[in-house]
């Protein structure tokens, strides 16, 4: 029986534009699939390095402003359906489930979001989770199993009873290896507004 969902945040509540992403990456010369820039990549992530730091990286490494690589870095993300925010604040009073937010995210696109929502849809938001976990605050990334492992310790969740709703594969690859109850969605095909039509729960 499930008592507990986990949530990702892009492409599950805010739509994204990975395509467009890697292309203005690309026109700056970043490639998501660099060995060479993953560290960087992977430590803003993980809150490990600071927005300053990070963008002087790239201006050290490829010569590309602060301006050009902020404006590329937030063009993946797009629109905040508001049926989408109807779904989980209606889930959220019914009381019927614990609900989580554990999303890979960063300080640049964090504060892009409070800006083009505004803070009182942003805390509205918010308020529905019990936890609202971003990676770059927590240290951790996913598909790596401590994250998981980190939210189901530190709320005393049993994996058997929690669903978790990811985009990714490799992310619900992940956490399905350590018992938690997976949804692939596939952005396009499905939308998280469907949990219950769709009978995924």
């Amino acid at each position: 029986m499930i008592k507990n969902i986990v949530f990702d945040f892009g492409d599950i509540f805010i739509n994204l534009d990975k395509k467009r992403f890697a292309n203005e990456l690309q026109k700056l010369g970043i490639s998501q699939e660099s060995e060479e820039l993953h560290p960087a990549l992977h430590a803003y992530e993980k809150g490990l390095i600071s927005t300053e730091d990070f963008t002087v990286f790239f201006k050290n490494k490829l010569n590309v402003s602060s301006e050009k690589l902020i404006n590329a870095w937030n063009s993946i993300l797009l629109d905040f359906p508001k049926e989408r925010l109807t779904f989980i604040e209606e889930l959220a009073k019914s009381k019927k489930y614990r609900l989580f937010l554990l999303s890979n995210t960063n300080d640049l696109h964090i504060s892009w979001i409070k800006n083009d929502w505004g803070m009182d849809l942003y805390n509205s938001f918010k308020v529905c989770f019990e936890q609202f976990y971003l990676s770059h605050e927590i240290n951790f990334r996913k598909p790596n199993n401590n994250i998981y492992e980190f939210v189901l310790n530190a709320n005393n969740l049993l994996a058997e009873e929690t669903l978790f709703i990811d985009d990714t594969k490799e992310n619900t690859d992940a956490a399905k290896s350590l018992g938690i109850n997976v949804w692939h969605l596939l952005p396009g095909q499905d939308d998280v507004v469907e949990l219950f039509t769709k009978k995924h729960i």
